[in-house]
This record gives C-alpha cells, sequence and structure tokens, in this order.
C-alpha cells in the first residue's frame, strides 16, 4: 500500500491509524487464471477467513436488474456468516437467466468443495461485460490454483483478479489502535466506470479481526457505505453486480461491544477508509484527471439530495470539471433544471470558497484567482438554496464525482470490440 493512502483533502487520517501491509489476522487470499478472460489473464480472486466462526454484512446495489452472483449472496448465502469470496473479472454474469444462476451456484459449490466450507459461506462476485453467458471451463483449475496461492499477502494479487478498466488497483491495510487493543481493518476494491451514487458499480470487500456481532458489523457497514459509495457519481449509471461485503475474523482477540469506545474507533476507521477507496474509484474514472465534491445545503433534504446529483451527473459541469473551467453557469443551470418551476430560486454558488453567485445574481470576482482555483486536482463547490426559514433544522449533502473526458467516450464505445 502507497504511503499516501489517505491523498485527498477530502478525507483526514485518523489519528489512532498506522499503515500496515497484508491483510487483517484470520484472512488469506490468492488469484489465478480461470479462463474467463483469456489469454493467461489473473481473472479468479479467492479471499478465506481461517475462522469458522467470522461475522459478516453485505450491501448490494439496488438496482432493478440484479447479476446473478448478487442474487446468490442476497438469497443462498448464510445471513452474517461468509467466510469466503470468490470472485471473478470479464464477465458480470448479469441478464444472463437461468443458465446464469446455475453458474454463479456452480462458482460458490466449487469454491466452498476446493477451501472445505459449506457453500452457503462462500459469497460470489462477478464484473465484466454484461449479457454475455459466463462459461466455466477453466474454472475448477482455477480455484484450485487459487486456493493452493492463499497467504496473507495475497490482496495484491487479489485485487489485481477483479480489475477491468481500472487503471490502478485500490486497496488498503490500516492498523487500528482501540481502547481494548489492536486490529486490523484491510480492503480491496475495483471500479472506474458505471459509477453512480445508489451507490456504485463497484466490488469492494473489507477485513477485519476485530470480533464484532452481526448487528455490530451490520451497523458500521451500513453508515459507512452511506458516506463513502453512496456518495459518489462517474457516469450516474447505476450497476447491476456492485457488492460491498465486511468480513470479521475476531483472530485479534479484540471483541468491539455496541455503543463502546471500540466501536466509535473502528467506525472512525472503517468511515476514512472506505471514503478514500470511494474517491479513489472516481479518481480513476475512465480518462478522469479532476475530481469535484458539490455541497449543497437548504432546507429541505429531498431538494439539497436532488440538486446534489444533478450536479454531479451533468455532462456539462463535469467536462467544464475536466477542462478546469469555472463556468459556473453550468452549476446554476443543472440546479435550475432539478427544481423547475421553483423561480426566482435565490441560489448561492462558491467554487473553491470564492463566491461567484448570491441570491441568484452574479457578484464580482478576480477571474484570474478563480481561473487557478479551477485548475486543482480536487475543486470544491458549495449551493446554498436559500434563505433558509430556520438554519437549525437546514440539510446539508454532498456528492463527490469524477469529470468527464474524450478517454472516457473511447473506453466505453470500444468496450466490447
Amino acid at each position: 500500500m502507497s504511503p499516501d493512502f489517505f491523498a485527498s483533502r477530502w478525507v483526514q487520517r485518523p489519528a489512532h491509524v498506522t499503515d500496515a501491509d497484508g491483510l487483517a489476522g484470520g484472512f488469506r487470499a490468492g488469484a489465478a487464471a480461470a479462463g474467463i478472460k483469456g489469454h493467461g489473464a489473473i481473472d479468479l480472486g479467492l479471499l478465506v477467513c481461517d475462522s469458522a466462526d467470522a461475522v459478516s454484512a453485505a450491501r448490494y446495489t439496488r438496482s432493478g436488474v440484479l447479476a446473478a452472483p448478487v442474487l446468490v449472496c442476497r438469497d443462498e448465502t448464510t445471513p452474517n456468516a461468509m467466510r469466503a469470496v470468490v470472485a471473478n473479472s470479464g464477465n458480470a454474469n448479469a441478464a444472463t437467466g437461468p443458465a446464469g444462476m446455475a453458474a454463479a451456484r456452480a462458482m460458490q459449490q466449487m469454491t466452498a468443495q476446493a477451501i472445505g466450507a459449506e457453500p452457503g459461506c462462500v459469497a460470489v462476485a462477478s464484473t465484466g461485460v454484461i449479457g454475455v453467458p459466463l462459461v466455466l471451463d477453466g474454472f475448477q483449475a482455477g480455484v484450485a490454483a487459487a486456493t493452493a496461492a492463499l497467504q496473507r499477502g495475497g490482496d495484491e494479487a487479489f485485487n489485481e483478479a477483479i480489475m477491468t478498466t481500472d487503471a490502478f488497483a485500490k486497496r488498503a491495510s490500516l492498523d487500528v489502535q482501540l481502547p481494548s487493543g489492536m486490529v486490523r481493518v484491510s480492503a480491496q476494491a475495483k471500479g472506474a466506470g458505471m459509477i453512480e451514487p445508489a451507490f456504485a458499480t463497484m466490488l469492494c470487500f473489507v477485513q477485519t479481526d476485530a470480533a464484532l456481532e452481526p448487528e455490530t458489523a451490520e451497523l458500521l457497514l451500513s453508515v459507512c457505505v452511506k458516506r463513502s459509495f453512496d456518495r459518489i457519481s462517474v457516469d450516474g449509471q447505476l450497476s447491476t453486480n456492485d457488492t460491498v461485503i465486511l468480513m470479521c475474523s475476531g483472530a485479534s482477540g479484540v471483541h468491539v461491544t455496541a455503543e463502546s469506545e471500540d466501536e466509535l474507533r473502528l467506525g472512525e476507521a472503517l468511515d476514512a477508509l472506505l471514503r478514500m477507496l470511494a474517491i479513489m474509484i472516481i479518481r480513476d474514472g475512465e480518462g478522469s484527471k479532476r475530481v469535484g465534491r458539490i455541497v449543497v445545503r437548504g432546507g429541505a433534504g429531498e431538494v439539497v439530495e436532488r440538486c446534489a446529483r444533478a450536479i454531479a451527473n451533468s455532462p456539462l459541469v463535469k467536462t467544464a470539471l475536466h477542462g478546469a473551467d469555472p463556468n459556473w453557469g453550468r452549476i446554476a443551470q443543472a440546479v435550475g433544471a432539478a427544481l423547475h418551476g421553483t423561480a426566482p430560486l435565490m441560489l448561492d454558488i462558491a467554487i473553491e470558497g470564492i463566491a461567484v453567485c448570491a441570491g441568484g445574481v452574479a457578484v464580482p470576482y478576480d477571474l484570474d484567482a478563480l481561473n487557478a482555483a479551477a485548475a486543482g486536482l480536487e475543486i470544491e463547490y458549495e449551493v446554498a438554496l436559500g434563505p433558509v426559514s430556520d438554519p437549525a433544522h437546514a440539510f446539508e449533502t454532498e456528492v463527490l464525482f469524477s469529470d468527464l473526458g474524450h478517454e472516457y467516450v473511447t473506453i466505453n464505445a470500444e468496450y466490447t470490440t
């Protein structure tokens, strides 16, 4: 892991968190070629918890078209007791009907046999092209090779196996000092395109050697996903395969009880970890050059959320971000389109703290300073939907998003050709 993992001003490293190497205690990972991508490419990743009493929590895409592996995980794994993940890249196994379900179950069963576990303890994940049958001719040999390669330092190979259009790996291992002792949290993620904050076309697998009750694991994952993967967008496109899984081995001997200082400190670490991985996904947004953060404040939660997502998903805003063009009129247009019929809207806009619009009217600003601010790699936009009648009950939300450039079009125009 790079020493500058927390390389965004929007994510602060918690004081009790230090960098580490390798998976959390009680976990091993490996990877192999299973013939799904072809040409000997590493396309099968295996992650195993050695504890039979592992506790897990998971979140999945809310798409109306669910990939077969998502259905198998959601409906055919033992709740809160997953202790292994098998993941492939090169084929999403989505929109593949009964044959796709049979393939996902076969992946689960062959993996369970290889590692000596019950099928219901094995999660399945896939990423790649939608609508293409998943052929498993090389899977059994691949999962056997991945099983033989299992090691605590196998997270790098595992991360390689789940990448598709990713330009770089997204993983981290952190040691977390809790009041009751030291624990480790590790994670591996993939994602670069088809990203929409609900949550994102991505896979993320998180491990900790802390001991958690199922309810605590569910709570921590739910809160942290809402503040990370639920807050990002590359292109406004919701995926069929989104999966986030947290597994807890308990190997550290540190038991994290509900509503304790341990839970708070672990939650802070997990929150920072997932937020940084989320930013890495949009930073890798298929040709992305810059990352934007839109913060919207106002008097109604649904309204500020709608505005923030409209701005983050606006092609005009995103292309302006790509070109370092501080054209705030694009932001005003996106808000107006999201809130049609509300004129005159008393709108305040600032870019990198420089006010450009107040009460719906342009205000004088230093153009040179604004151009310089817009040329950075992380750009923050602020929008206030005012005036707010009751500031104490005003709402605020954020969306982190990538720009939109020429390479995004090239990648997606040629995705299957």
